[in-house]
């Protein structure tokens, strides 16, 4: 049996608003769970009552999911920070050498 190889590059991740995404959908799962409180005998009588909990506890997982984009996009933005920082420091600094012999 052969192994497989992928034949062409995966494409880079696509990158966008996630922390909106990830807030718009933890709110809409709050939003599912007060809808249905209302309705809790209904959902009772009929066993059904895991839509109640799947929607608190989409929300709460989606708060765990705000943390971490938030987290991840604040590394991010460090990182390239740093990255810029690391590209433009040389030159930056000898620019300021030059103009400092100059004087």
């Amino acid at each position: 049996m052969a192994k497989w190889t992928p034949k062409h590059e995966a494409p880079e991740p696509l990158e966008g608003p996630v922390v909106a995404t990830i807030t718009g959908g933890t709110i809409l799962w709050f939003v599912l769970f007060l809808v249905q409180i209302p309705f809790y005998n209904w959902f009772a009588e009929r066993d059904l009552m895991w839509w109640v909990w799947t929607c608190l506890a989409g929300g709460g997982l989606g708060l765990i999911g705000i943390w971490y984009v938030r987290g991840r996009e604040t590394a991010l933005k460090r990182a390239q920070a740093a990255e810029s920082s690391r590209t433009a420091g040389p030159s930056a600094s000898s620019e300021e050498g030059e103009r400092g012999a100059g004087k």
